[in-house]
């Protein structure tokens, strides 16, 4: 690295931390914590580890920055970090962490703005172990973000992580980067190796006004944004916030994301269970008011085609949204459901006994009333002509995940009305 620049980044470093060292006051006076942006920890498989040198066998991002954007919903004037060892089976030791707006505010690039860089620190300290199992917070940021806009992360790991159970997001659809060295205070990480994953990083929470609050769109890889497109946020609560925003009646509602590519409803497969993972992945989270799920399809094509199997994890797949439902709406939070589209051309899941339980499944949630409104993103991407199949002008390609445009279709689909009729929430009984 040029040594001028060097100098300079850590100059201006310093001063941030100088100014950021002293006590912040809260901006509003009366605001609150809401969540504006999260990913799912997940434990990472081998696929899911960084490239070499980043990983070994005994020790993970040794020595290593790690730079990660974030596409925020809200806006605020002041943010702080969750970083989760959720996964983790020895602690994270965290050396140094950095926050910056990316160079043109842009998604998935390695460099940032430098006049906008800021020192992070854990009750005051620098550095955090965080132990496993854990998180941690950040201390609060005096960082004026927009709505929508994007913020950059770097995070120095000077011994790294013993071992390799590390905690990430593997299907961030953006694109992180990996250098060696302590590096969080560079304008640009030139020589890095970098990964479509998330590490370590789980919220950014917004300090905003008390009429804030936070919309999770819970589930599996639909909502997680396969197939969309790399580094342009264009995933359904993407879209469905952009939408929101447009709205003086919903503009002060977050979309936070906890899809996880591959869940299911009722058994660990890629991560745990969906029923088993409400409370940290969308009851624990800042200012939750309303929840979509959109989850079952891997259930359903993950269970054997015989009728038996079938009636079985048709019958199985009831009973937990309804165990979802009662524990979500405990805490007074409405539970919307989202029908599960069509996997007719999904080679893997293909089945007409399948198709059966996906149709059944969705009868239920239509017309039973457990779920406080039910969102038909079926009706939305299914063809006219073939209802088993998505429509080809919304099929990523692989028969299962729509692309943006089916994305951008479903966002639109959801009715805004809804979150004022249930702006006061409701019945915790059941």
């Amino acid at each position: 690295m040029n040594l001028h620049k060097a100098a300079l980044s850590a100059v201006v470093l310093v001063l941030h931390v100088l100014l950021v060292g002293a006590q912040v006051s809260p901006d509003p006076a009366n605001g609150h914590w809401v969540d504006t942006w999260a990913a799912t920890p997940q434990l990472a498989e081998a696929a899911d580890l960084p490239p070499a040198p980043f990983s070994s066998s005994n020790v993970t991002f040794q020595n290593t920055t790690i730079r990660q954007t974030l596409h925020l919903s809200l806006g605020a004037p002041m943010i702080r970090l969750r970083f989760s060892n959720a996964f983790g089976t020895t602690s994270l030791p965290i050396t140094a962490v950095t926050v910056a707006l990316p160079t043109n505010s842009s998604s998935g690039v390695s460099s940032i703005q430098l006049d906008t860089l800021q020192n992070v620190t854990f009750s005051g300290s620098n550095s955090f172990s965080v132990p496993n199992g854990a998180l941690v917070v950040s201390d609060p940021i005096d960082m004026q973000v927009e709505p929508q806009g994007d913020i950059s992360v770097s995070v120095y790991l000077e011994s790294g992580q013993q071992g390799v159970d590390v905690t990430t997001h593997p299907l961030s659809m953006t694109t992180s980067f990996f250098v060696n060295g302590n590096a969080v205070a560079e304008v640009d990480l030139s020589g890095s190796q970098s990964a479509e994953h998330w590490y370590f990083v789980s919220a950014v929470e917004a300090w905003a006004p008390q009429e804030a609050v936070t919309l999770v769109a819970f589930g599996a890889s639909i909502v997680d944004g396969m197939g969309s497109d790399v580094n342009r946020n264009d995933r359904w609560p993407n879209q469905l916030f952009t939408l929101m925003q447009n709205n003086t009646n919903t503009s002060h509602i977050a979309v936070i994301d906890q899809g996880l590519s591959g869940n299911r409803v009722l058994t660990d497969g890629v991560g745990a269970n969906g029923i088993g993972r409400i409370d940290r992945d969308l009851l624990s989270h800042s200012a939750v008011k309303f929840a979509i799920i959109l989850e079952g399809v891997n259930d359903i094509g993950n269970a054997p085609t015989d009728v038996v199997s079938q009636t079985a994890v048709g019958d199985q797949l009831i009973l937990g949204y309804e165990q979802i439902i009662s524990q979500v709406h405990a805490l007074g939070i409405p539970m919307f459901g989202a029908t599960i589209t069509p996997f007719g051309n999904f080679a893997p899941y293909t089945d007409p006994t399948r198709e059966q339980t996906r149709l059944r499944v969705n009868d239920w949630m239509r017309t039973s009333g457990k779920f406080d409104a039910v969102l038909d993103f079926d009706a939305v991407v299914r063809d006219s002509q073939n209802a088993t199949v998505i429509v080809a002008d919304f099929d990523s390609g692989d028969g299962l995940h729509p692309n943006a445009a089916g994305y951008h279709a479903i966002a639109a689909s959801i009715p805004l009305g809804l979150f004022g009729q249930f702006a006061d929430g409701v019945t915790g009984f059941m």
